[in-house]
C-alpha cells in the first residue's frame, strides 16, 4: 500500500511542475510577442508613439486644471451667494421690525405713566423717544409707528382705537443709558411733563434685559403707493 501511495503522490508532484512549466512559457511567449511589437518599430515610430502619449498626458493635465479651476469658482460663487441672501435675509428682517410689520425685542427703557394726561403730552414724549434714538416704541400692547396717533381727553385716550388703562406703560427700545438721560434731563420732557400735568406720575426704568415688543396690528400695504427699484 504505501509504495502505492508514494507512486500517485510522485505523479502528482510532476503534474503540477509541469502545469506551472506550462504556465511560465505562456507567459513568456505573451510578453515576446507584446515586446515584439516594439520591437519591429522603427525609431521614428517609437518617437511619434512617445510624442503622441505626452501630449495626450499635457491635454489630460490642462484638463484637469481646468476643471479644478472650474470647481473652485463654483464653490466661491455658492460662498458669496449665500452670503448675499443672509444679508439680504438679515436686512429684510431689521426693516420689517424697524416699520412694524414684525416683533422686536432688545433692551431699552419702560415708561409707567399713572394720572390724567393729556394726549398731547403723551405725542410729546414719543417725540422725545424718537429724537433720543428709540428704534421702536409701544404703548401697552400697540405698536408705535409713523401713522400711530394719540386722541381723546385725559382719563379717556384713545390710541389705534384702543382705549389706554391708568396706569399704561410705554415702553421703547434703545440705548437705555441714552433713553434715561433724554428722559429725565433738566428741562427735559419729565421735567416739562411734571409743571404742565401735576397730578401725573411719569416712572422711567432702563431695561437691560431684552424686551419684545409686539408687531403692528395695522395693514401696512400701501393702497395707492407701489415700490419701484
Amino acid at each position: 500500500m504505501k509504495p502505492a501511495w508514494r507512486d500517485l503522490r510522485s505523479q502528482l508532484s510532476v503534474a503540477a511542475v509541469a502545469a506551472i512549466l506550462g504556465l511560465l512559457v505562456v507567459v513568456q511567449l505573451r510578453g515576446q510577442t507584446g515586446g515584439s511589437e516594439l520591437q519591429s518599430k522603427s525609431a521614428q515610430e517609437l518617437t511619434s508613439i512617445i510624442t503622441s502619449q505626452n501630449t495626450e498626458n499635457d491635454r489630460l493635465r490642462a484638463e484637469v486644471a481646468t476643471l479644478q479651476n472650474q470647481l473652485a469658482e463654483l464653490q466661491a460663487d455658492r460662498s458669496n451667494g449665500a452670503t448675499s441672501v443672509d444679508q439680504i435675509e438679515s436686512e429684510l428682517g431689521r426693516i420689517r421690525a424697524w416699520t412694524g410689520l414684525d416683533a422686536i425685542a432688545g433692551r431699552g427703557v419702560e415708561i409707567t405713566v399713572n394720572g390724567d394726561i393729556n394726549a398731547a403730552a403723551v405725542d410729546d414724549l414719543l417725540n422725545e423717544l424718537r429724537n433720543a434714538g428709540a428704534e421702536a416704541i409701544s404703548i401697552d400692547d400697540i405698536r408705535v409707528i409713523a401713522m400711530t396717533s394719540v386722541s381723546g381727553v385725559p382719563g379717556s385716550l384713545d390710541v389705534e382705537g384702543f382705549l389706554l388703562r391708568d396706569p399704561f406703560k410705554v415702553r421703547a427700545i434703545g440705548r437705555p443709558e441714552t433713553l434715561v438721560g433724554s428722559l429725565t434731563r433738566v428741562g427735559g420732557i419729565i421735567a416739562q411733563l411734571s409743571a404742565t400735568n401735576p397730578d401725573v406720575l411719569v416712572d422711567v426704568t432702563a431695561v437691560e434685559q431684552p424686551m419684545t415688543l409686539p408687531a403692528s396690528k395695522r395693514d401696512l400695504v400701501p393702497d395707492h403707493g407701489r415700490p419701484t427699484l
